[in-house]
């Protein structure tokens, strides 16, 4: 889980990097007096979730199997305690 999360924060860190950088040649426009940082953050999300939702498929498949994993064993463990408990 931890390194789904780097590697999504590191699409956002990458995202806001590339559109800081083409609003400052002036590709984009520039926001509305001070608001620059926050248009550049607000487009950085708007392009980095797609991105993460498709570059990051794989790592959010396998995270997903593995929470699987651990509930079921969770289950497993919890259905054994109650067999043991009404055996008494």
């Amino acid at each position: 889980m931890l390194r789904y999360t780097v590697l999504r924060l590191g699409i956002f860190a990458g995202s806001f990097l590339a559109l800081w950088g083409l609003v400052y040649v002036g590709v984009l426009p520039r926001g509305l007096g001070d608001s620059n940082l926050l248009w550049v953050l607000v487009l950085s999300i708007v392009v980095s979730a797609p991105l993460s939702f498709v570059l990051l498929r794989g790592q959010r498949d396998d995270m997903s199997a593995e929470i699987v994993e651990k509930v079921d064993r969770a289950k497993g463990r919890l259905a054994e305690n109650r067999s043991c408990e009404d055996a008494s």
